[in-house]
């Protein structure tokens, strides 16, 4: 099993992925952040087809362009129950499901804390996941309905698969995420890593994806020592202003 993954920029800082499973040429658009982006990306692909949306929870840069989507494609539009505040949603799915790609099968794993009902998208046999505004690389979403003990929960349930698990956030937030923090952890790997990310985004370069290994060993939510600790790194990146 196998997915070939297409990230394009889109609104101030969003990610949109096309994801194509390559046995059975189905695609599926993780998040709709803007609908005519992402028809000008499949057009761009040639891949002539969108089979599926998969949402990660209902916040509107993630879910806007599935009314068009639909209307253009007649894809299937697939997604936590809480997606349906902002827009269509034709089938629900919740923590243990099991949605496909083609081929492809993800395991449906709840992840509250940005929102109550976010989901994430986890291919184990294809050793990748789409983890919306979960965890993003050298950070992890703000929690707008969730509770700092349940995005610890969280992301330390990501944090369990294995290190080579490839990691598709749907932010570029990463040079703000590294300035943060540095502002935490002075070892001079710390410092290197840091450096290569200001060096890509001077560049014009994404830094997604990340892995969970990756992520392991310098993100400073993920190496927090407890729930406690977690809520006042959170905090503090919240009022951060560095």
């Amino acid at each position: 099993m196998a997915l070939d993954v297409h990230l394009f920029p889109c609104r101030s800082d969003n990610y949109g992925f096309l994801a194509r499973d390559v046995e059975t040429g189905v695609v599926a658009a993780i998040d709709t952040p803007d609908a005519d982006r992402i028809l000008e990306e499949l057009e761009r692909l040639g891949w002539g087809r969108l089979d599926l949306i998969l949402n990660t929870h209902w916040h509107p840069d993630h879910t806007e362009g599935n009314e068009r989507l639909k209307a253009k494609t007649g894809c299937e539009i697939v997604g936590p129950e809480e997606v349906r505040r902002a827009a269509p949603l034709d089938r629900v799915v919740g923590d243990g499901d099991t949605v496909a790609i083609g081929a492809t099968r993800l395991k449906v794993v709840a992840t509250p804390g940005h929102t109550l009902g976010h989901v994430v998208f986890h291919a184990e046999e294809a050793g990748l996941a789409f983890v919306g505004d979960t965890l993003f690389a050298l950070g992890c979403g703000r929690l707008f309905e969730g509770t700092p003990a349940q995005m610890w929960d969280s992301i330390r349930a990501l944090a369990a698969w294995p290190e080579a698990t490839v990691i598709w956030c749907a932010h570029e937030y990463t040079a703000s995420n590294a300035r943060f923090a540095l502002s935490l952890d002075a070892r001079p790997e710390m410092k290197a890593h840091a450096e290569a990310i200001f060096a890509a985004r001077e560049r014009g370069q994404p830094t997604v994806p990340t892995t969970i290994g990756t992520e392991r060993r310098f993100n400073p939510f993920l190496r927090a020592a407890d729930a406690d600790d977690f809520a006042a790194r959170r905090q503090a990146k919240d009022d951060f202003r560095g």
